[in-house]
């Protein structure tokens, strides 16, 4: 008699000896014990779990002669002439040599004929995703409706393929992938029956290596029967399949934990004599480190007949939980970068030096001299110029002059000792200007002298609150005046603003109050005719109003309308009201007090936003207010003293740029301009 593949000889007979589909066998089985028969099924599912086997299976149910049933007896002619495949009236078709509609509808034909033994005809159509659109369409009609006698059984390995007017016609089952336990467990049963020796790990290796699919395992268990002459061994099968001895992982892993790059290498040198696969490597490797992060976090849910779960559990204790995690994500991104690699060599000693490089030394040790401004013990210092600007120079604002850069860097060292923190570093170019503001500084008289040398790649720029505006003159009216500036060339490139990120300094570098020095102005320098700053936010003209601005003594109030209509907590056109409006006067109405206010627009008085206002004015003062308003023209507005204020501002800081010394210098050695409208104030 000739061989038959375990594959073949061992195939279930019964749903009790079906293997891994226990959700598939128990829906099934209740349907037939309640004779709740479909006529079209649907199993779906990877190669190798048992699709075709369900086929078989459930037509023997079927035609049985003991009856329609859930365990088939076997033994009858119809049972064994199915398992045989010479039943007359069980089709198995495959769809991959007959999907077009020719066939199809051969096939259809057939089927109103009455079974010629059997008490069910049934058709099996495997990897039915392959038949054409017009071979679906033309069994549509007898899938939905067919005759009493017919049944459809579909199978297939891509459902996503089938058109939804055919899965709508049938029930369906998703058969699972096999466990490794499961596939384990029944290599060892059929192993057991034909007298095979085996050894455990082997059988766990070829579980793993038929990914899922009970036919795949069997296929490898006999060839490593050949392989290994009869005897089902661990070396026989790592030798068959390629796969590593996870002596080498564990020697890897034992060389990461003693920091010893020399080892790594030394494991990477012994697989590339050995040609070994590293892609294979960096796989187990991830699976080892998965279950060495289950050892850690889920110690029962480790297998105990893992072969090297001693191993596994002593690696557990060499690392901490975060760096088996870092080192699992190191191992996979390694594994989908070999490709891009130089070669597999590269790319795998490559992820190993990537797991020694950021695994972290000793806990907090290594992070606090990073901290405090030193190296780590053990590394070369780093040269102190970042590849990209860590901060700007911004134009001084508001205050006569900015110290210069050796003041700055001694106030800026001072303040790091205090509060323990290294000092801001700025690049080159940075660096650069702060000593040509420190040379203008010296050249000019009356400046501050320096205090300490300027490093041209270590200069240190420290921001500083400024001083407020102090008024040169009485408050006037809020009048821009011209400033007399060097008239700009054509636009160009050259002559475009720098572009620096003006808002960098004054968050990253550490505050460091500075005290203001004295320029004076040198004798070539060009005259610029500039306004006193003036902060003075009400016009003038609005002097007869300030009988509105009286104090409330009722309701405790200074009567500044403007201030308290920027605070009122309103929004959309409740809040332009509020702003724009001019409060005329401020009367009390029995309980009520009445606020009269002036509006320049009507559209402001809509979408409900007076009673808006009037509830914002109720809850301010805790009394009753009302709102009455007029339309007319405003000036003692919200609105108004921010733009003044926004003016003052703006005038103050082209004021102190006008008489900064580093930017007269600028203009009278270099031919440089301000950029009308560039200047901002902070």
């Amino acid at each position: 008699m000739s061989y038959q593949v375990l594959a073949r000889k061992y195939r279930p007979k019964s749903f009790e000896t079906l293997v891994g589909q226990e959700h598939v066998v128990r829906a099934l089985s209740h349907a037939l014990e309640q004779q709740r028969l479909h006529h079209a099924y649907l199993f779906t599912g990877t190669r190798g779990v048992g699709k075709t086997t369900l086929s078989r299976i459930l037509a023997k149910s079927f035609n049985c002669e003991t009856g329609i049933t859930a365990t088939p007896c076997g033994v009858c002619e119809a049972c064994t002439a199915i398992d045989a495949g010479r039943f007359v009236d069980y089709i198995e078709m495959d769809a991959a040599s007959n999907r077009g509609v020719d066939e199809m509808a051969s096939l259809l034909e057939q089927a109103i004929y009455a079974p010629s033994n059997a008490r069910f005809k049934v058709y099996m159509i495997d990897e039915v995703h392959m038949l054409t659109n017009h071979a679906f369409n033309a069994m549509l009609k007898t899938l939905e409706e067919p005759p009493e006698h017919v049944k459809f059984i579909l199978a297939t390995t891509d459902p996503q393929k089938i058109p939804v007017t055919v899965l709508s016609r049938c029930l369906q089952f998703n058969l699972k992938q096999m466990p490794p336990g499961h596939i384990v467990g029944h290599l060892e049963n059929i192993l057991g029956q034909e007298q095979i020796a085996f050894e455990t790990p082997a059988l766990r290796l070829l579980a793993q290596g038929a990914h899922g699919s009970m036919r795949d395992a069997l296929s490898l268990t006999d060839q490593a029967i050949a392989y290994a002459a009869g005897k089902v061994t661990l070396d026989a099968v790592q030798g068959m399949l390629g796969a590593l001895d996870q002596s080498y992982l564990i020697r890897l892993l034992d060389a990461l934990a003693a920091q010893d790059g020399k080892a790594l290498l030394d494991v990477a040198d012994e697989m590339a004599a050995r040609s070994l696969s590293y892609k294979a490597a960096l796989q187990d490797l991830g699976t080892l480190l998965h279950q060495i992060a289950v050892a850690q976090l889920v110690p029962a849910a480790l297998a105990t007949d893992l072969p090297e779960r001693e191993q596994v559990l002593r690696l557990a204790h060499s690392f901490g939980k975060e760096e088996i995690q870092l080192f699992y994500q190191i191992a996979v991104h390694g594994r989908n970068e070999l490709a891009l690699a130089p070669d597999e060599y590269a790319g795998f000693s490559m992820t190993l030096l990537r797991m020694l490089a950021f695994r972290p030394a000793d806990g907090d040790a290594a992070v606090i001299p990073a901290i405090s401004g030193q190296p780590p013990a053990g590394r070369p210092s780093l040269p102190s110029t970042p590849s990209a600007p860590s901060s700007t120079i911004r134009p001084p604002v508001a205050t006569p002059a900015v110290p210069s850069a050796p003041v700055m860097q001694a106030a800026a060292t001072a303040s790091a000792a205090q509060t323990n923190q290294p000092a801001a570093r700025v690049s080159p170019a940075m660096a650069a200007l702060a000593a040509a503001r420190a040379a203008s500084a010296k050249a000019t008289p009356g400046a501050a002298r320096p205090v300490a040398p300027v490093a041209p790649v270590a200069a240190v720029v420290a921001s500083a609150p400024l001083a407020p505006v102090t008024p040169t003159a009485p408050a006037a009216p809020v009048q821009a005046r011209p400033v007399a500036l060097p008239e700009p060339e054509p636009a160009g490139m050259d002559d475009m603003p720098p572009p620096w990120d003006d808002d960098v300094l004054l968050t990253s570098t550490p505050a460091v109050t500075l005290q203001p020095r004295t320029v004076a102005a040198p004798e070539p320098a060009p005259a610029v005719a500039v306004a006193a700053p003036v902060v003075e936010s009400i016009a003038p003209a609005a002097a007869d109003r300030t009988l509105s601005m009286a104090p409330v003594t009722e309701l405790n109030w200074d009567g500044q309308w403007p201030s308290l209509a920027a605070a009122l907590p309103v929004r959309g056109v409740a809040q332009q009201l509020a702003q724009q409006s001019e409060l005329i006067s401020c009367k009390r109405d029995g309980n009520t007090f009445v606020f009269e206010l002036r509006v320049p627009l009507s559209t402001l008085l809509s979408a409900g936003s007076v009673d808006k206002l009037a509830a914002a004015l109720t809850e301010r003062f805790g009394q009753t207010v009302r709102v009455d308003s007029k339309i007319g023209a405003v000036e003692l507005t919200a609105n108004a003293q921010a733009v003044a204020e926004r003016a003052a501002r703006q005038q103050a800081a082209e004021q102190a740029i006008q008489r900064d010394g580093f930017v007269q210098t600028l203009m009278r050695e270099f031919g440089a301009s301000i950029v009308t409208g560039s200047v901002r104030p902070v």
